[in-house]
Protein backbone atom coordinates (compact mmCIF):
# COMPACT_ATOMS: atom_id res chain seq x y z
CA UNK A 1 0.00 0.00 0.00
CA UNK A 2 1.22 3.32 -1.41
CA UNK A 3 2.05 5.70 1.76
CA UNK A 4 0.30 8.86 1.85
CA UNK A 5 2.16 12.19 1.24
CA UNK A 6 1.70 13.11 4.98
CA UNK A 7 2.90 10.16 5.66
CA UNK A 8 6.58 11.77 5.62
CA UNK A 9 8.53 13.75 7.79
CA UNK A 10 10.82 15.81 6.37
CA UNK A 11 14.97 16.39 7.22
CA UNK A 12 18.07 18.17 5.99
CA UNK A 13 21.06 19.89 6.16
CA UNK A 14 20.61 23.00 4.03
CA UNK A 15 21.74 21.76 0.69
CA UNK A 16 19.70 18.49 0.02
CA UNK A 17 16.73 17.05 2.14
CA UNK A 18 15.52 13.77 2.58
CA UNK A 19 11.60 12.14 3.62
CA UNK A 20 11.33 10.11 6.13
CA UNK A 21 7.86 7.89 6.37
CA UNK A 22 6.19 7.00 9.46
CA UNK A 23 7.27 3.42 8.62
CA UNK A 24 10.60 3.88 9.47
CA UNK A 25 11.74 4.28 5.71
CA UNK A 26 13.41 7.06 3.73
CA UNK A 27 12.03 7.27 0.58
CA UNK A 28 13.11 9.79 -1.29
CA UNK A 29 16.68 11.81 -0.81
CA UNK A 30 19.11 13.67 -3.81
CA UNK A 31 22.78 13.91 -3.39
CA UNK A 32 24.64 15.90 -2.38
CA UNK A 33 22.13 18.71 -3.80
CA UNK A 34 18.44 19.32 -3.54
CA UNK A 35 18.39 19.00 -7.52
CA UNK A 36 20.94 16.25 -8.09
CA UNK A 37 19.87 12.61 -8.92
CA UNK A 38 17.98 10.75 -5.90
CA UNK A 39 19.85 7.69 -4.37
CA UNK A 40 16.46 7.09 -2.67
CA UNK A 41 13.69 7.05 -5.01
CA UNK A 42 10.78 4.54 -3.57
CA UNK A 43 8.39 7.22 -3.32
CA UNK A 44 8.00 7.49 -7.08
CA UNK A 45 8.49 3.66 -7.64
CA UNK A 46 8.71 0.91 -4.94
CA UNK A 47 11.41 -0.36 -2.76
CA UNK A 48 13.66 -1.51 -6.32
CA UNK A 49 13.81 2.20 -6.79
CA UNK A 50 15.82 2.72 -3.44
CA UNK A 51 14.87 3.16 0.30
CA UNK A 52 16.94 2.80 3.38
CA UNK A 53 14.23 1.59 6.67
CA UNK A 54 14.76 0.94 10.03
CA UNK A 55 12.24 -0.55 12.58
CA UNK A 56 11.74 -3.40 15.04
CA UNK A 57 11.32 -6.31 13.20
CA UNK A 58 7.75 -7.01 12.27
CA UNK A 59 6.75 -3.82 12.87
CA UNK A 60 4.40 -1.47 10.33
CA UNK A 61 4.27 2.17 11.43
CA UNK A 62 5.89 4.46 14.47
CA UNK A 63 3.45 4.78 17.96
CA UNK A 64 3.93 8.39 17.41
CA UNK A 65 6.55 10.89 16.10
CA UNK A 66 7.53 14.36 16.60
CA UNK A 67 10.71 17.40 15.69
CA UNK A 68 12.61 17.87 19.16
CA UNK A 69 11.46 21.18 20.23
CA UNK A 70 11.92 23.90 17.39
CA UNK A 71 14.41 21.90 15.69
CA UNK A 72 14.23 19.54 12.28
CA UNK A 73 15.77 16.90 14.40
CA UNK A 74 13.18 13.91 14.33
CA UNK A 75 11.90 11.67 17.04
CA UNK A 76 10.01 8.19 16.15
CA UNK A 77 8.60 6.04 19.39
CA UNK A 78 8.01 2.71 18.39
CA UNK A 79 5.92 0.54 20.71
CA UNK A 80 6.10 -3.14 20.22
CA UNK A 81 5.28 -6.73 22.26
CA UNK A 82 8.86 -6.93 23.98
CA UNK A 83 9.11 -3.66 24.55
CA UNK A 84 9.84 0.55 23.22
CA UNK A 85 12.22 1.83 21.19
CA UNK A 86 12.83 5.53 19.45
CA UNK A 87 14.28 6.31 16.57
CA UNK A 88 16.32 10.26 15.75
CA UNK A 89 16.65 10.97 12.57
CA UNK A 90 18.67 13.87 11.05
CA UNK A 91 20.85 15.20 9.08
CA UNK A 92 23.82 17.43 10.62
CA UNK A 93 24.39 20.53 8.33
CA UNK A 94 27.31 20.07 6.72
CA UNK A 95 30.97 21.07 6.36
CA UNK A 96 31.83 19.22 3.35
CA UNK A 97 30.11 16.11 2.69
CA UNK A 98 26.33 15.00 3.27
CA UNK A 99 25.60 13.06 6.03
CA UNK A 100 21.93 10.83 7.50
CA UNK A 101 22.32 10.36 10.68
CA UNK A 102 20.17 7.76 12.56
CA UNK A 103 20.39 6.81 16.36
CA UNK A 104 18.10 3.80 17.99
CA UNK A 105 17.74 4.12 21.39
CA UNK A 106 16.22 1.34 23.37
CA UNK A 107 13.17 2.80 26.12
CA UNK A 108 12.08 -0.34 27.69
CA UNK A 109 11.82 -4.07 27.59
CA UNK A 110 14.05 -5.42 24.55
CA UNK A 111 13.63 -4.92 20.87
CA UNK A 112 14.86 -6.43 17.81
CA UNK A 113 15.61 -4.01 15.11
CA UNK A 114 15.99 -4.47 11.50
CA UNK A 115 17.66 -1.94 8.91
CA UNK A 116 17.46 -2.58 5.32
CA UNK A 117 19.76 -0.16 3.13
CA UNK A 118 18.59 -0.37 -1.17
CA UNK A 119 21.08 2.00 -2.77
CA UNK A 120 20.00 2.80 -6.39
CA UNK A 121 21.67 5.81 -7.70
CA UNK A 122 20.11 8.23 -10.59
CA UNK A 123 16.62 8.23 -9.56
CA UNK A 124 16.69 4.54 -8.64
CA UNK A 125 17.98 3.19 -12.29
CA UNK A 126 21.61 2.37 -11.00
CA UNK A 127 22.74 -0.40 -8.68
CA UNK A 128 26.29 0.12 -6.60
CA UNK A 129 28.90 -2.35 -6.44
CA UNK A 130 28.90 -2.78 -2.27
CA UNK A 131 32.09 -3.89 -0.57
CA UNK A 132 33.38 -3.99 2.91
CA UNK A 133 36.02 -1.44 4.27
CA UNK A 134 37.12 -2.86 7.50
CA UNK A 135 33.47 -2.42 9.56
CA UNK A 136 32.12 -0.18 7.08
CA UNK A 137 30.37 -0.53 3.69
CA UNK A 138 30.60 1.55 0.68
CA UNK A 139 28.68 1.58 -2.28
CA UNK A 140 30.43 2.99 -5.71
CA UNK A 141 28.96 3.54 -9.42
CA UNK A 142 30.22 6.31 -11.60
CA UNK A 143 30.44 9.46 -9.45
CA UNK A 144 28.83 9.02 -6.82
CA UNK A 145 29.90 6.81 -3.41
CA UNK A 146 28.37 6.30 -0.52
CA UNK A 147 29.75 4.99 3.37
CA UNK A 148 27.32 3.66 5.37
CA UNK A 149 28.91 2.47 9.16
CA UNK A 150 27.42 2.03 12.61
CA UNK A 151 28.44 3.06 16.08
CA UNK A 152 29.07 0.41 17.75
CA UNK A 153 29.47 -2.56 15.09
CA UNK A 154 26.25 -4.44 14.40
CA UNK A 155 25.99 -7.15 12.42
CA UNK A 156 25.71 -6.58 8.19
CA UNK A 157 25.18 -8.61 5.64
CA UNK A 158 24.32 -8.09 2.10
CA UNK A 159 21.37 -9.66 0.59
CA UNK A 160 18.97 -9.15 -2.70
CA UNK A 161 21.01 -6.60 -3.62
CA UNK A 162 20.95 -4.37 -0.62
CA UNK A 163 22.84 -3.94 2.79
CA UNK A 164 20.90 -5.50 5.88
CA UNK A 165 21.41 -5.31 9.48
CA UNK A 166 20.08 -6.64 12.71
CA UNK A 167 20.26 -6.08 16.14
CA UNK A 168 18.96 -5.57 19.48
CA UNK A 169 18.57 -3.22 22.18
CA UNK A 170 17.53 -2.88 25.32
CA UNK A 171 16.59 0.51 27.90
CA UNK A 172 19.25 3.04 27.79
CA UNK A 173 21.31 1.29 24.85
CA UNK A 174 22.33 3.09 21.54
CA UNK A 175 23.38 2.19 17.99
CA UNK A 176 24.02 5.08 15.46
CA UNK A 177 24.29 4.81 11.91
CA UNK A 178 25.60 7.17 9.25
CA UNK A 179 25.88 7.38 6.01
CA UNK A 180 27.62 9.72 4.10
CA UNK A 181 27.83 10.56 0.34
CA UNK A 182 31.08 12.18 -0.89
CA UNK A 183 32.59 11.93 -4.85
CA UNK A 184 33.76 8.85 -5.59
CA UNK A 185 37.12 9.90 -7.03
CA UNK A 186 37.78 11.13 -3.80
CA UNK A 187 39.19 9.71 -0.65
CA UNK A 188 37.31 8.25 2.42
CA UNK A 189 35.45 11.83 4.21
CA UNK A 190 36.42 12.05 7.77
CA UNK A 191 34.19 10.02 9.99
CA UNK A 192 31.34 12.47 11.95
CA UNK A 193 30.31 11.50 15.39
CA UNK A 194 26.90 11.13 15.19
CA UNK A 195 25.85 11.72 18.88
CA UNK A 196 28.13 15.00 19.03
CA UNK A 197 26.12 15.68 15.49
CA UNK A 198 22.96 15.27 17.08
CA UNK A 199 23.86 17.88 19.80
CA UNK A 200 25.18 20.25 17.78
CA UNK A 201 22.25 20.22 15.12
CA UNK A 202 19.80 20.71 18.17
CA UNK A 203 22.01 23.54 19.54
CA UNK A 204 22.18 24.79 15.98
CA UNK A 205 18.53 24.38 15.23
CA UNK A 206 17.25 25.68 19.16
CA UNK A 207 19.37 28.95 18.52
CA UNK A 208 18.01 29.31 15.30
CA UNK A 209 14.59 28.98 15.78
CA UNK A 210 14.64 31.44 19.04
CA UNK A 211 15.36 34.39 16.63
CA UNK A 212 11.91 33.89 15.31
CA UNK A 213 9.92 37.59 17.06
CA UNK A 214 6.60 35.76 16.64
CA UNK A 215 4.75 35.39 19.58
CA UNK A 216 1.12 34.52 20.23
CA UNK A 217 -1.33 31.70 19.78
CA UNK A 218 -0.07 31.19 16.03
CA UNK A 219 4.05 30.68 17.34
CA UNK A 220 3.96 26.74 16.53
CA UNK A 221 2.56 26.47 13.33
CA UNK A 222 5.06 29.53 12.32
CA UNK A 223 8.01 28.76 13.83
CA UNK A 224 7.42 25.17 12.35
CA UNK A 225 6.53 27.10 8.51
CA UNK A 226 9.71 28.97 9.13
CA UNK A 227 12.08 26.10 9.94
CA UNK A 228 11.18 24.54 7.18
CA UNK A 229 11.22 27.13 4.74
CA UNK A 230 14.88 27.34 6.52
CA UNK A 231 15.22 23.66 5.64
CA UNK A 232 14.47 24.32 2.03
CA UNK A 233 17.30 27.00 1.49
CA UNK A 234 20.36 26.22 -0.88
CA UNK A 235 22.84 27.49 2.23
CA UNK A 236 25.70 28.20 -0.61
CA UNK A 237 24.06 31.04 -2.69
CA UNK A 238 20.46 31.88 -0.48
CA UNK A 239 18.44 30.20 -3.16
CA UNK A 240 14.87 28.52 -1.72
CA UNK A 241 13.80 25.78 -3.43
CA UNK A 242 9.61 25.37 -3.70
CA UNK A 243 9.75 21.92 -2.66
CA UNK A 244 12.92 19.00 -2.29
CA UNK A 245 10.59 16.65 -4.47
CA UNK A 246 9.14 16.38 -8.21
CA UNK A 247 6.61 14.50 -9.55
CA UNK A 248 4.29 14.35 -6.63
CA UNK A 249 1.02 14.57 -8.03
CA UNK A 250 -2.13 17.29 -7.93
CA UNK A 251 -4.52 14.03 -9.14
CA UNK A 252 -3.52 10.68 -8.10
CA UNK A 253 -3.17 8.43 -11.24
CA UNK A 254 -3.16 11.84 -13.55
CA UNK A 255 -0.40 13.32 -15.14
CA UNK A 256 -0.04 16.36 -13.41
CA UNK A 257 3.71 15.66 -12.00
CA UNK A 258 6.00 18.57 -11.77
CA UNK A 259 10.00 19.12 -10.57
CA UNK A 260 10.11 21.66 -8.05
CA UNK A 261 14.01 21.17 -6.55
CA UNK A 262 14.14 25.18 -8.23
CA UNK A 263 13.81 28.77 -7.32
CA UNK A 264 10.56 30.30 -8.25
CA UNK A 265 10.42 34.23 -8.99
CA UNK A 266 6.44 34.07 -7.91
CA UNK A 267 7.79 33.34 -4.25
CA UNK A 268 10.10 36.41 -3.89
CA UNK A 269 8.00 39.01 -2.23
CA UNK A 270 5.88 36.69 -0.02
CA UNK A 271 9.34 35.00 0.89
CA UNK A 272 10.64 38.00 1.97
CA UNK A 273 7.92 39.36 3.82
CA UNK A 274 7.80 36.18 5.62
CA UNK A 275 11.50 36.24 7.14
CA UNK A 276 11.79 39.26 7.43
CA UNK A 277 8.78 39.62 9.52
CA UNK A 278 9.58 36.55 11.35
CA UNK A 279 12.74 38.23 12.37
CA UNK A 280 15.55 36.36 10.11
CA UNK A 281 17.01 39.50 8.35
CA UNK A 282 19.80 37.55 7.84
CA UNK A 283 17.99 34.74 5.53
CA UNK A 284 16.20 37.71 4.02
CA UNK A 285 19.54 39.63 2.96
CA UNK A 286 20.44 36.28 1.21
CA UNK A 287 17.15 35.16 -0.52
CA UNK A 288 17.34 39.13 -2.02
CA UNK A 289 20.96 38.89 -3.18
CA UNK A 290 20.39 35.13 -4.87
CA UNK A 291 17.34 37.53 -6.65
CA UNK A 292 19.48 40.12 -7.60
CA UNK A 293 22.15 37.66 -9.03
CA UNK A 294 19.99 35.33 -10.94
CA UNK A 295 17.87 38.35 -12.64
CA UNK A 296 20.82 39.92 -13.72
CA UNK A 297 21.00 40.28 -17.48
CA UNK A 298 19.28 41.15 -20.87
CA UNK A 299 15.38 41.86 -19.12
CA UNK A 300 14.19 39.95 -22.00
CA UNK A 301 15.87 36.88 -20.65
CA UNK A 302 14.18 36.73 -17.19
CA UNK A 303 12.74 33.59 -15.93
CA UNK A 304 10.28 32.74 -14.00
CA UNK A 305 12.29 29.99 -12.30
CA UNK A 306 16.14 29.48 -11.94
CA UNK A 307 18.79 26.66 -10.36
CA UNK A 308 19.47 26.72 -7.19
CA UNK A 309 22.78 29.01 -7.85
CA UNK A 310 21.00 31.01 -10.69
CA UNK A 311 21.44 28.02 -13.47
CA UNK A 312 18.74 28.79 -16.62
CA UNK A 313 19.10 25.39 -18.31
CA UNK A 314 16.92 23.49 -16.56
CA UNK A 315 15.13 20.58 -19.64
CA UNK A 316 12.51 18.86 -18.77
CA UNK A 317 12.97 14.49 -19.21
CA UNK A 318 10.82 12.09 -18.67
CA UNK A 319 11.92 8.87 -16.43
CA UNK A 320 9.96 5.83 -18.04
CA UNK A 321 11.45 3.34 -15.44
CA UNK A 322 9.74 5.16 -12.36
CA UNK A 323 6.21 4.21 -12.29
CA UNK A 324 5.30 7.56 -10.76
CA UNK A 325 3.50 7.80 -6.67
CA UNK A 326 0.78 5.68 -6.52
CA UNK A 327 0.84 5.32 -10.64
CA UNK A 328 1.03 9.04 -11.39
CA UNK A 329 2.77 9.20 -14.46
CA UNK A 330 5.01 10.35 -15.95
CA UNK A 331 8.06 11.14 -13.79
CA UNK A 332 9.55 14.66 -14.83
CA UNK A 333 13.11 15.79 -13.75
CA UNK A 334 13.14 19.37 -15.07
CA UNK A 335 10.98 22.44 -15.91
CA UNK A 336 9.76 23.02 -19.18
CA UNK A 337 7.97 26.31 -17.89
CA UNK A 338 11.36 27.24 -17.35
CA UNK A 339 11.09 28.55 -20.98
CA UNK A 340 7.37 30.51 -20.70
CA UNK A 341 6.76 34.19 -20.43
CA UNK A 342 4.92 35.37 -17.46
CA UNK A 343 5.09 38.87 -17.15
CA UNK A 344 3.51 38.86 -13.42
CA UNK A 345 7.41 37.95 -12.36
CA UNK A 346 8.88 41.37 -13.49
CA UNK A 347 6.24 43.08 -10.94
CA UNK A 348 7.36 40.62 -8.12
CA UNK A 349 11.31 41.14 -8.69
CA UNK A 350 10.35 45.21 -8.21
CA UNK A 351 7.60 44.33 -5.68
CA UNK A 352 10.15 42.40 -3.25
CA UNK A 353 13.34 44.44 -3.67
CA UNK A 354 10.71 47.40 -3.05
CA UNK A 355 9.68 45.70 -0.15
CA UNK A 356 13.23 44.86 0.90
CA UNK A 357 14.29 48.98 0.53
CA UNK A 358 11.23 49.81 2.29
CA UNK A 359 12.61 47.15 5.32
CA UNK A 360 15.95 48.53 5.69
CA UNK A 361 17.87 45.96 3.49
CA UNK A 362 21.20 47.76 2.59
CA UNK A 363 20.59 49.08 -0.98
CA UNK A 364 23.16 47.18 -3.63
CA UNK A 365 24.31 49.68 -6.00
CA UNK A 366 23.31 48.18 -8.85
CA UNK A 367 19.71 47.18 -7.71
CA UNK A 368 17.81 49.81 -9.10
CA UNK A 369 19.32 50.14 -12.42
CA UNK A 370 18.76 46.78 -12.31
CA UNK A 371 14.70 47.53 -11.91
CA UNK A 372 14.30 50.80 -14.02
CA UNK A 373 16.14 48.16 -16.77
CA UNK A 374 13.45 45.27 -16.19
CA UNK A 375 10.21 47.95 -16.24
CA UNK A 376 11.63 49.80 -19.28
CA UNK A 377 11.29 46.29 -21.04
CA UNK A 378 8.24 45.78 -19.02
CA UNK A 379 6.58 49.01 -20.41
CA UNK A 380 6.89 47.95 -24.44
CA UNK A 381 6.04 44.27 -23.44
CA UNK A 382 2.94 44.35 -20.72
CA UNK A 383 0.16 44.32 -23.57
CA UNK A 384 1.14 40.67 -24.83
CA UNK A 385 -0.53 37.71 -23.85
CA UNK A 386 1.31 35.44 -21.63
CA UNK A 387 1.04 32.32 -19.43
CA UNK A 388 0.33 33.67 -16.26
CA UNK A 389 1.04 33.02 -12.85
CA UNK A 390 -0.02 29.48 -13.02
CA UNK A 391 2.37 28.26 -16.17
CA UNK A 392 -0.35 27.20 -17.97
CA UNK A 393 0.23 24.64 -20.91
CA UNK A 394 -2.18 26.35 -22.84
CA UNK A 395 -2.58 29.29 -25.34
CA UNK A 396 -0.88 32.38 -24.07
CA UNK A 397 -3.82 34.95 -23.00
CA UNK A 398 -4.04 38.00 -21.28
CA UNK A 399 -4.20 36.85 -17.45
CA UNK A 400 -5.54 39.60 -15.50
CA UNK A 401 -2.85 38.40 -12.93
CA UNK A 402 0.01 39.80 -14.82
CA UNK A 403 -1.66 42.74 -15.68
CA UNK A 404 -2.36 43.52 -12.26
CA UNK A 405 1.50 42.79 -11.50
CA UNK A 406 2.54 45.09 -14.23
CA UNK A 407 1.12 47.62 -12.51
CA UNK A 408 2.48 46.80 -9.30
CA UNK A 409 5.74 47.04 -10.97
CA UNK A 410 4.96 50.73 -12.24
CA UNK A 411 3.63 51.52 -8.83
CA UNK A 412 6.86 50.72 -6.83
CA UNK A 413 8.84 52.35 -8.76
CA UNK A 414 6.47 55.95 -8.29
CA UNK A 415 6.87 54.86 -4.99
CA UNK A 416 10.59 54.52 -4.68
CA UNK A 417 11.17 57.58 -6.57
CA UNK A 418 8.67 59.42 -4.20
CA UNK A 419 10.32 58.44 -0.89
CA UNK A 420 13.82 58.46 -2.46
CA UNK A 421 14.22 61.91 -5.16
CA UNK A 422 18.15 61.08 -5.41
CA UNK A 423 17.88 57.89 -7.74
CA UNK A 424 17.81 58.70 -11.07
CA UNK A 425 14.13 57.79 -13.24
CA UNK A 426 11.21 59.64 -14.63
CA UNK A 427 8.06 59.14 -12.20
CA UNK A 428 5.92 60.37 -14.49
CA UNK A 429 6.53 57.84 -17.03
CA UNK A 430 6.07 55.65 -14.70
CA UNK A 431 2.84 56.80 -13.38
CA UNK A 432 1.32 57.49 -16.60
CA UNK A 433 2.21 53.56 -17.57
CA UNK A 434 0.58 52.57 -13.98
CA UNK A 435 -2.43 54.46 -14.55
CA UNK A 436 -3.06 52.62 -18.40
CA UNK A 437 -2.36 49.71 -16.88
CA UNK A 438 -4.94 50.54 -14.16
CA UNK A 439 -7.20 51.54 -16.44
CA UNK A 440 -7.23 48.46 -19.39
CA UNK A 441 -7.38 45.71 -16.27
CA UNK A 442 -10.56 47.36 -14.65
CA UNK A 443 -12.40 47.80 -18.26
CA UNK A 444 -11.37 44.61 -19.57
CA UNK A 445 -10.51 41.89 -16.61
CA UNK A 446 -13.70 42.87 -14.83
CA UNK A 447 -17.12 41.55 -15.34
CA UNK A 448 -19.61 44.20 -13.57
CA UNK A 449 -22.83 41.58 -14.25
CA UNK A 450 -21.00 39.54 -11.79
CA UNK A 451 -19.21 42.06 -9.75
CA UNK A 452 -15.72 40.31 -10.21
CA UNK A 453 -12.37 40.47 -12.13
CA UNK A 454 -11.84 37.20 -14.17
CA UNK A 455 -8.98 35.11 -14.74
CA UNK A 456 -8.10 36.98 -18.29
CA UNK A 457 -9.89 39.23 -20.59
CA UNK A 458 -13.17 38.25 -21.95
CA UNK A 459 -13.09 35.02 -19.75
CA UNK A 460 -16.15 33.85 -17.47
CA UNK A 461 -13.70 31.95 -15.65
CA UNK A 462 -12.14 33.18 -12.60
CA UNK A 463 -8.45 33.43 -10.64
CA UNK A 464 -7.73 32.58 -6.94
CA UNK A 465 -4.55 35.23 -8.02
CA UNK A 466 -7.22 37.83 -7.93
CA UNK A 467 -7.13 37.44 -4.46
CA UNK A 468 -3.94 39.29 -4.44
CA UNK A 469 -5.61 42.59 -5.81
CA UNK A 470 -6.12 44.47 -2.23
CA UNK A 471 -2.88 42.97 -1.15
CA UNK A 472 -0.78 44.42 -4.05
CA UNK A 473 -2.99 47.84 -3.55
CA UNK A 474 -3.99 47.76 -6.99
CA UNK A 475 -7.75 48.69 -5.41
CA UNK A 476 -8.63 49.17 -1.79
CA UNK A 477 -10.43 46.31 0.51
CA UNK A 478 -13.63 48.01 0.76
CA UNK A 479 -13.78 49.05 -3.04
CA UNK A 480 -17.24 46.73 -4.28
CA UNK A 481 -15.05 45.32 -6.65
CA UNK A 482 -12.59 43.75 -4.11
CA UNK A 483 -15.29 42.20 -2.16
CA UNK A 484 -16.98 40.84 -5.17
CA UNK A 485 -13.95 38.83 -6.44
CA UNK A 486 -13.90 37.60 -2.42
CA UNK A 487 -16.97 36.28 -2.63
CA UNK A 488 -17.49 34.96 -6.17
CA UNK A 489 -13.72 33.22 -5.87
CA UNK A 490 -15.33 31.29 -3.01
CA UNK A 491 -17.86 30.53 -4.19
CA UNK A 492 -17.35 29.57 -7.50
CA UNK A 493 -13.82 28.23 -6.84
CA UNK A 494 -14.27 26.59 -3.23
CA UNK A 495 -13.74 23.25 -2.65
CA UNK A 496 -15.49 22.74 0.43
CA UNK A 497 -13.93 23.42 4.32
CA UNK A 498 -13.35 26.64 3.20
CA UNK A 499 -10.42 25.91 0.27
CA UNK A 500 -10.20 26.69 -3.02
CA UNK A 501 -8.65 26.15 -6.46
CA UNK A 502 -6.55 28.10 -8.27
CA UNK A 503 -8.68 27.92 -11.14
CA UNK A 504 -11.25 25.96 -12.88
CA UNK A 505 -9.52 22.77 -15.04
CA UNK A 506 -12.71 21.90 -16.54
CA UNK A 507 -12.88 25.01 -18.46
CA UNK A 508 -11.95 24.76 -21.91
CA UNK A 509 -7.65 24.59 -23.33
CA UNK A 510 -7.31 26.79 -20.46
CA UNK A 511 -4.05 25.02 -19.30
CA UNK A 512 -3.75 22.58 -21.92
CA UNK A 513 -3.82 19.46 -19.56
CA UNK A 514 -6.13 16.87 -18.84
CA UNK A 515 -7.43 15.54 -15.50
CA UNK A 516 -8.29 17.78 -12.69
CA UNK A 517 -6.21 18.91 -9.86
CA UNK A 518 -6.49 19.54 -5.20
CA UNK A 519 -7.46 22.64 -4.18
CA UNK A 520 -4.23 24.88 -3.57
CA UNK A 521 -3.06 25.97 -0.33
CA UNK A 522 -2.06 29.10 -0.95
CA UNK A 523 -4.99 30.47 -2.67
CA UNK A 524 -7.06 29.19 0.45
CA UNK A 525 -4.64 31.18 2.81
CA UNK A 526 -5.09 34.11 0.41
CA UNK A 527 -8.95 33.93 0.88
CA UNK A 528 -8.33 34.11 4.48
CA UNK A 529 -6.23 36.94 3.98
CA UNK A 530 -8.54 38.65 1.67
CA UNK A 531 -11.86 38.21 4.32
CA UNK A 532 -9.52 39.91 7.21
CA UNK A 533 -8.83 42.73 4.67
CA UNK A 534 -12.80 43.34 3.90
CA UNK A 535 -13.37 43.20 7.16
CA UNK A 536 -14.86 39.73 7.72
CA UNK A 537 -11.77 38.30 10.67
CA UNK A 538 -14.24 36.17 12.37
CA UNK A 539 -14.63 34.25 8.89
CA UNK A 540 -10.72 34.50 8.48
CA UNK A 541 -9.71 33.38 11.66
CA UNK A 542 -12.25 30.35 11.10
CA UNK A 543 -10.53 29.62 7.68
CA UNK A 544 -6.97 29.87 9.14
CA UNK A 545 -7.59 27.52 11.74
CA UNK A 546 -9.11 25.06 9.39
CA UNK A 547 -6.53 25.43 7.34
CA UNK A 548 -3.44 24.90 9.86
CA UNK A 549 -5.17 21.66 10.89
CA UNK A 550 -4.86 19.88 7.61
CA UNK A 551 -1.03 20.34 8.36
CA UNK A 552 0.13 16.55 9.13
CA UNK A 553 1.27 15.08 12.42
CA UNK A 554 4.47 17.31 12.25
CA UNK A 555 3.04 20.20 10.63
CA UNK A 556 4.25 19.95 7.08
CA UNK A 557 1.71 21.24 4.25
CA UNK A 558 2.30 19.96 0.61
CA UNK A 559 1.22 22.16 -2.38
CA UNK A 560 -2.45 20.98 -2.90
CA UNK A 561 -5.43 19.15 -0.80
CA UNK A 562 -8.16 16.92 -1.73
CA UNK A 563 -10.96 17.34 0.13
CA UNK A 564 -13.12 14.81 -0.59
CA UNK A 565 -10.19 11.72 0.31
CA UNK A 566 -9.03 13.39 2.81
CA UNK A 567 -5.41 13.90 1.98
CA UNK A 568 -2.47 16.19 0.71
CA UNK A 569 -1.36 16.31 -3.02
CA UNK A 570 1.74 17.93 -4.96
CA UNK A 571 4.79 18.49 -4.47
CA UNK A 572 5.83 18.18 -0.41
CA UNK A 573 7.02 20.13 1.95
CA UNK A 574 5.56 23.42 -0.40
CA UNK A 575 7.30 26.34 0.68
CA UNK A 576 4.57 28.67 -0.96
CA UNK A 577 2.17 27.09 1.40
CA UNK A 578 4.23 27.39 4.82
CA UNK A 579 4.94 31.01 3.28
CA UNK A 580 1.34 31.98 2.64
CA UNK A 581 0.75 30.26 6.33
CA UNK A 582 3.17 32.38 7.61
CA UNK A 583 1.69 35.54 5.77
CA UNK A 584 -1.97 34.91 7.35
CA UNK A 585 -1.31 34.20 10.58
CA UNK A 586 0.93 37.18 11.10
CA UNK A 587 -1.73 39.43 9.41
CA UNK A 588 -4.28 37.75 12.18
CA UNK A 589 -1.83 38.44 14.72
CA UNK A 590 -1.56 42.26 13.75
CA UNK A 591 -5.17 42.69 13.49
CA UNK A 592 -5.90 41.17 17.04
CA UNK A 593 -3.38 43.30 18.74
CA UNK A 594 -4.93 46.43 16.98
CA UNK A 595 -8.09 45.74 18.53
Amino acid sequence: MTPRIEDYALIGDLQTAALVGNDGSIDWLCLPRFDSGACFAAILGDKDNGHWRLAPKGASTCARRGYIGDSLVLESVWETRTGTVKVIDFMPQRDTTPDVMRIVEGVSGTVEMTATLRLRFDYGSVVPWVRRVDDQRVAIAGPDSVWLRSDPPVKTWGQQLSTVSSFTVGPGEKVAFALTWHPSNKPRPELVDPYEALETSLQDWFEWSARCETQGRYREPVVRSLITLKALTYHPTGGIVAAPTTSLPEELGGVRNWDYRFCWLRDATLTLGALLDGGYQEEAWAWRDWLLRAVAGDPADLQIMYGLAGERRLPETELPWLKGYAGSAPVRIGNAAVQQLQLDVYGEVLDALYLARQKGLPAEIHAWNLQLSLLGFLESKWREPDEGLWEVRGPRRHFVHSKVMAWVAADRAVRTLETHPELRGDSSRWRAMRDEVHREVCDKGYDPARNTFTQYYGSAELDAATLLIPRVGFLPPDDPRVIGTVDAVRDELGAGGGLVRRYSTAAANVDGLPGDEGAFLACSFWLADALLMTGRAKEAKELFEQLIALRNDVGLLAEEYDPVNGRQLGNYPQAFSHIALVTTALALSRAENAG
